[in-house]
Parts: C-alpha cells; sequence; structure tokens
C-alpha cells in the first residue's frame, strides 16, 4: 500500500512546483491619459470635494470599464507598462485610484482621447517619468 502512495505523492509534489513557475495575473491592460484641474464637478459625486482621496489619486472611467456608472467609487490597481516614448513608465510602480468620474464629461479635457482610464495628474505622475499624452496600461479592481 505504502509502494503505491509514494509515485502520487511525487507527482502531486511536482505539479505544485511546477505551478509555483507561473504566475497567472488577473489584470487587463489598456491606456491612460491625464487630466487637470478644475475636477469639479464629476459624474459620480457632483460637487461635493469629499469624494477625492487625501492622496489626489483618482481616476475618470471610459467606456470600457464605465459600466452605466456602476464603476464610481471602485478602486483600481494600475501600473505603467509601455508608452510610446522609452523611459516614460517608472519602473516597478503600482498606484491605487478612485473612480470619481466619467472621462467624457470630465470637466477639463484629458490630454488623450478613448482611452480606457484618465487618471488625476497626481496619479498619472505617480506612474511616469516623463510628460506623454497617453500610456499603455495593467489594471485590476
Amino acid at each position: 500500500m505504502l509502494i503505491q502512495k509514494r509515485p502520487l505523492l511525487q507527482l502531486l509534489s511536482y505539479l505544485f512546483i511546477v505551478s509555483q513557475l507561473f504566475h497567472f495575473s488577473h489584470a487587463d491592460v489598456g491606456t491612460a491619459a491625464q487630466y487637470s484641474p478644475p475636477y469639479l464637478p464629476t459624474a459620480c459625486y457632483g460637487d461635493d470635494q469629499t469624494q477625492f482621496p487625501s492622496s489626489n489619486l483618482f481616476a475618470a472611467a471610459g467606456d470600457g470599464i464605465w459600466d452605466n456608472g456602476a464603476s464610481c467609487g471602485r478602486q483600481y490597481l494600475v501600473r505603467c507598462i509601455s508608452a510610446s516614448r522609452p523611459g516614460t513608465c517608472a519602473p516597478d510602480q503600482t498606484i491605487q485610484v478612485k473612480i470619481v468620474d466619467y472621462a467624457p464629461t470630465a470637466q477639463s479635457q484629458p490630454s488623450a482621447q478613448s482611452t480606457t482610464i484618465v487618471l488625476s495628474e497626481t496619479a498619472f505622475g505617480g506612474i511616469t517619468n516623463i510628460a506623454v499624452d497617453s500610456i499603455n496600461i495593467e489594471f485590476q479592481q
């Protein structure tokens, strides 16, 4: 009986070790732009100043994640993965932003149109080193 269990245990151990070699990401890939003040009023919370996190890490949702307003208040982890200019992305920097607005109706125009998400100046600067209009991002809720 002991002899029959040993190959099964070895197989399970092997499968566990192999599974640790692969990293499965649950993030999506999209694009991001930035926008500047004025940020009020917003589509999510109107003129309420308390909607903005004290860190100023907030964003406006593009059509792809707006979800008819259900994205209001959602938190997203965002990381710059590439841009048109080398060296744009701040290496190993991930930020957490709160959705407070809908990009197509935001008070100020984004630096690029039709992006997945439009980040506040502070948020965009937190993951980039160089001023550009848009970046490619990895994001997850």
